[in-house]
């Protein structure tokens, strides 16, 4: 009983860490409610009007949710600015509510000042979010002379509440985080293996819809690395602990991906395309035909079920030889030891099956530290030392990063986002003020908010439709929820609670659901201000509109950056990392390249810049855009590129091999087969740059056939060497197939201009 209980318990953890990664939702909106209850508390005992109760709950969450620095002491000092920031703001807003014009002029200087703030990184994005907020507040409350007093108290309260939160209640640090991604890592690779096992017993009816679970818990492991990525530097204590952590994730990420891969092979009448694991809608390979169900099919589904177990069972819960005995048997499969007797595809499976194992294994033992050997066969003891060598010339690694030069002047992301903001911002409060001279803050607050993130017309017209959307709704919420609380304070400040904690831990996930509890909240404060009416939330609605109108008139007329001219840099800069990445691969894995070279790091710029990429593209492929032709021709470029990364990422990962692995060995005839590979990308780029380049790409013979005569079939390489030429070849495959929606096919005819 007390091992289901344990099992259970487990089981809740591992779909808690794998739903919100590092659990940054769960603690951002836990740490928000709990910084305003505490106020509200404090406050409450101190018997303050409702309006600085108000007034309390709004400055807690700002001083909350604005700091993002990593490092506790960085924070506290951000605090500590953003407290003197808050008072001079509410300050100059209670002087200034009064006087018109000279009050919105300085309002749109402190817009322009917190969003060119940005530029001096988290504390410079800190402060000039507290400021503008602040201010937004002074005008929120009605804030005047007389009442500052009151006010300076409330939010030192606040702000002191906060922290406590922060520091004492709720604390973070970089490693936590750094920890709890890494359950979640684990968490997530248990589930993707767990569709895996799904995927091998999918009938035809069902199998669609498998595929479709594999495609998005693929997605989300990736997704999870990449966050693991960003906080190796500030979680681990020195730099080889950071690389030895990523070289493990990277390896779990690739062996995973290319065990779907073969499984989807396995259960077609031919090879699987890369793209089908990446493009949204793409059938199985020959309409994803069974295999004839064996003994090899359910040794398979018992082997796989066995790696999912390594994958999620702790050290601590391992005892015992069980475990060790299922470890021993899947690595026994990477030296050819008791491969069942099926078709070459199932072979290929079982294959790959023990190279996830031996990444599981890599990822355990950097994860947990050492593990016992006692049980181990000569196939795990090599494995170890394949392993404990990898991890030697990863700690006697050291590459210096060179900084990327940064633009000046307007064409600075911050000074063109400050200009913008601010000249949307003057829009919005001259037509707020002719919709209402009371309420007409909330234009302005809804066009700063649109430029939040966002990088491109195209992205701030999503974001302003999403959040008119959830402002309608949010109203409709509001008005009912306003009739049902009434004048009960304590219960419309505990409605208030939990609207913020679901607008916190929702917000990443979809922007108008925020936007609907943020209409809802606002709709209780009003009802505790005692100036609640419909009327007031209609007006909500307007002014809302009226904000993200200005903010998309700014963004296209005011130093616009079109979502093409976006995409379009992106795109280069994956491309060029694209090259680099296969270039610097395939140097070392023919015997030359650079001494040292941390390939998997390029590899996670690679797919770093390709979620930005992706990111960009939102706005181009989101249902409701118009231009149909061009969503899917995105959709499939992004698919088409996320396949490229997977087979470069694949190169990086064996070439760091190379010199410590026993069955690698440099090929010095891989030179040749990537230089046109290399001229492709670099051709997509430059006509992507100008479309009046007459560059195209160049077509030939298959990787392999320009290595050496023969035919596929024929067994001329070494198992690893045929696994990187499948990875060439696929990557060329690939490259080619981006030529003709990207315009630059060797069949395409040139630009008349």
């Amino acid at each position: 009983m007390s091992e289901a209980v344990r099992s259970g318990r487990a089981g809740i953890r591992d779909r808690l860490a794998a739903s919100d990664p590092g659990l940054l939702r769960l603690t951002a909106g836990l740490r928000t409610v709990a910084a305003i209850a505490l106020t509200l508390i404090v406050l409450g005992l101190l018997r303050v009007p409702v309006s600085q109760l108000v007034a309390g709950a709004i400055a807690a969450m700002v001083a909350t949710f604005a700091i993002r620095e990593r490092q506790r002491s960085g924070q506290a000092l951000t605090l500590a600015l953003g407290l003197l920031v808050a008072l001079a703001s509410v300050s100059l807003g209670a002087l200034l509510n009064q006087r018109l014009v000279v009050g919105d002029l300085f309002f749109v200087a402190l817009i322009f000042c917190a969003v060119y703030g940005r530029r001096f990184g988290d504390r410079g994005t800190a402060l000039g979010l507290i400021g503008f907020q602040i201010y937004f507040l002074s005008l929120f409350v009605r804030a005047a002379p007389a009442t500052l007093p009151a006010l300076y108290g409330v939010i030192t309260v606040a702000f002191a509440s906060s922290a406590v939160v922060r520091f004492g209640l709720l604390p973070q640090t970089p490693a936590g985080i750094l920890d709890r991604l890494r359950r979640a890592f684990r968490a997530r690779l248990g589930q993707l293996i767990a569709t895996q096992v799904e995927l091998l017993d999918a009938g035809p009816d069902e199998a669609d819809k498998v595929l479709e679970e594999l495609r998005t818990r693929t997605a989300r492991l990736h997704e999870t690395a990449l966050m693991i990525q960003g906080r190796l530097e500030d979680g681990t204590s020195d730099r080889a602990t950071a690389r030895l952590l990523q070289r493990r994730i990277a390896d779990a990420e690739i062996t995973a991906e290319r065990l779907g891969l073969l499984l989807l092979t396995a259960r077609s009448a031919e090879r699987t395309d890369t793209l089908t694991l990446h493009l949204p809608g793409a059938a199985l390979p020959s309409g994803g035909e069974l295999p004839v169900r064996d003994a090899s099919t359910a040794v398979l589904r018992r082997d796989l079920q066995a790696l999912r177990l390594l994958v999620l069972r702790p050290l601590g819960e391992a005892s015992g030889t069980a475990l060790a005995q299922v470890r021993n048997r899947l690595l026994g499969y990477r030296e050819e030891e008791n491969l069942p007797d099926a078709s070459p595809a199932v072979q290929d499976v079982f294959r790959a099956l023990g190279e996830a194992a031996r990444a599981v294994l890599g990822l355990r033992t950097a994860l947990e530290g050492p593990q016992d050997e006692s049980d181990d066969t000569p196939a795990t003891a090599r494995s170890r030392e394949e392993l404990d060598a990898e991890d030697a010339a990863i700690a006697g690694h050291e590459e210096d990063e060179a900084d990327e030069p940064e633009p000046a002047g307007l064409g600075r992301p911050t000074t063109r986002a400050a200009v913008q903001v601010a000249a949307g911002s003057a829009l919005a409060i001259a037509g707020g003020e002719l919709l209402s001279s009371q309420r007409w803050y909330w234009a302005v607050l809804t066009c700063w908010i649109v430029f939040i993130n966002t990088a491109s017309t195209g992205e701030i017209l999503v974001k302003g439709y999403r959040r008119l959307v959830g402002t309608v709704l949010g109203v409709v919420a509001g008005i009912a929820l306003a009739g049902v609380v009434g004048r009960h304070t304590w219960t419309a400040f505990a409605l208030v609670l939990l609207f913020v904690f679901i607008m916190f831990y929702t917000a990443p996930l979809s922007y108008t659901l925020m936007s609907f509890f943020v209409t809802a909240m606002l709709g209780l404060l009003y009802t505790l201000l005692n100036t609640y009416s419909t009327a007031v939330l209609v007006l909500r609605v307007e002014e809302t509109a009226l904000g993200a109108a200005c903010g998309v008139i700014a963004a296209a007329v005011v130093l616009p950056v079109h979502t093409d001219r976006r995409t379009n840099e992106l795109l280069v800069g994956v491309l060029d990392r694209l090259a680099d990445v296969t270039r610097a691969a395939v140097d070392q894995l023919s015997g030359g390249g650079e001494a040292g070279t941390d390939l998997v790091e390029r590899a996670r710029q690679l797919d770093q810049a390709l979620a930005d990429l992706r990111g960009a593209t939102r706005p181009l492929t989101h249902p409701v855009t118009p231009l149909r032709s061009r969503r899917e021709t995105a959709r499939y470029v992004v698919a088409l590129l996320e396949t490229c990364a997977y087979h470069a990422r694949s190169l990086a990962a064996t070439a760091e091999l190379l010199p410590t692995h026993p069955a690698i060995a440099a090929d010095p005839r891989l030179r040749g087969a990537c230089g046109r590979i290399v001229h492709n990308i670099a051709a997509i780029s430059a006509h992507v740059t100008d479309p009046r380049c007459t560059e195209r790409i160049e077509s030939g013979p298959s990787i392999a056939s320009m290595l050496e005569p023969g035919t596929l079939r024929t067994p001329r390489y070494g198992r690893v060497t045929d696994r990187v030429l499948r990875h060439l070849q696929r990557l060329d495959e690939a490259v080619s197939g981006l030529a003709r929606p990207l315009g630059a096919g060797p069949d395409v005819p040139r630009p008349a201009r």
